[in-house]
């Protein structure tokens, strides 16, 4: 099989700041895998939470040298690709692009979405939250008014963490509670920008906000404490930056109720039913999230959505540019086609 890798710029309508930073623009890479005449599609996309960072650059370098030695294999042989990517030491990130451009064209071979594949019930798909990054109070309701020029305010998740403290994110909070409709539901995810102290002040404020849940609320390394806030707590507590992978998941399940599984840091489609299942065995709850990715990355992830209880794919919604056009937004439900394999194309 070929490879094929282009990097593509991304500039999103809105910069998103979170505790870490502020990004305004990424530079993401399709992968193409063609084989017999059929062309599978994967995106690799950057982030910098633990390890090494995924920079674009890494992750072009990544890719480049591991697509000599692909060619020699077909896309059917997945569990020796996997082997590959452990010789290599392959980013995360990189995995996910060649493991999702696999899965790509096996579903255009057979001629089935991805989805169906998996025997999946598309009507169980819930809405994507919708992302309001840290801000002024002001700045948070001009973010929220333009979402609702998007899609209906179903569900809204607010990053906090604010560097100016827990009294910036309380009023974040309230501006936004104040204007948003009473069906709409919030989230809270503060990127590991609390102490534990201030953790406890804030689930416990939150919970009275009528907040559904509150994401990585500790930075990661400061998994220790994370018992003593769930017991602690009367929000549900879920993880983004502490969990990785499905080896992740067994040691974090007394401490949290819920992981976050992003396609970038699971390294692929495959893995990330890995964590899904592992994360069910466990008696955890699931969530899909996120980076600066794209209709194609995000697509990708909403034909696992029926099997999450709570999503977060919003970000190509933010883009000026998105290369591709993927599932489409139903009622604020990222529902995907009925097209082979993910069922994206080019914009």
């Amino acid at each position: 099989m070929h490879t094929h890798i282009e990097p593509f710029t991304v500039h999103k309508r809105v910069a998103l700041t979170i505790s870490r930073g502020t990004t305004a623009q990424t530079t993401n890479i399709l992968v193409r895998i063609e084989h017999t005449g059929i062309e599978g599609w994967g995106e690799a996309s950057p982030f910098t939470v633990g390890g090494t960072p995924q920079t674009s650059e890494n992750l072009l370098k990544a890719l480049q040298q591991l697509a000599p030695a692909l060619e020699k294999f077909s896309p059917y042989d997945r569990q020796q690709i996997e082997r590959l990517f452990t010789k290599f030491n392959t980013p995360s990130a990189a995995r996910a692009a060649i493991d999702t451009a696999l899965h790509d064209w096996l579903g255009k071979k057979v001629g089935f979405p991805l989805w169906q594949m998996w025997g999946l019930d598309r009507r169980r798909i819930t809405p994507t939250s919708l992302t309001i990054g840290i801000n002024s109070p002001e700045g948070a309701l001009d973010r929220m008014r333009q979402w609702s020029q998007v899609t209906k305010l179903q569900f809204l998740k607010l990053k906090l963490g604010s560097p100016d403290g827990i009294e910036a994110d309380k009023a974040i909070l309230l501006a936004v509670r104040s204007e948003a409709p009473a069906i709409t539901q919030l989230s809270v995810d503060a990127n590991g920008g609390w102490s534990l102290n201030n953790a406890f002040k804030m689930c416990d404020w939150l919970a009275g906000q009528g907040v559904k849940y509150v994401e990585q609320p500790l930075p990661p390394g400061q998994e220790r404490d994370l018992p003593a806030l769930k017991e602690r707590s009367p929000l549900p507590i879920f993880v983004d930056e502490s969990c990785f992978t499905s080896r992740d998941i067994p040691q974090l399940a007394d401490r949290v109720h819920g992981i976050n599984i992003k396609l970038m840091k699971a390294g692929g489609l495959t893995e990330a039913i890995r964590a899904i299942h592992t994360a069910r065995a466990s008696g955890l709850q699931i969530m899909f999230g996120c980076y600066s990715d794209s209709s194609l990355a995000n697509t990708a992830m909403a034909h696992l959505s029926p099997l999450a209880d709570y999503l977060d794919l919003d970000s190509h919604l933010n883009l000026t540019d998105d290369p591709f056009v993927g599932a489409p937004l139903h009622n604020g439900r990222l529902v995907p086609n009925d097209f082979p394999g993910l069922g994206v194309i080019k914009n």
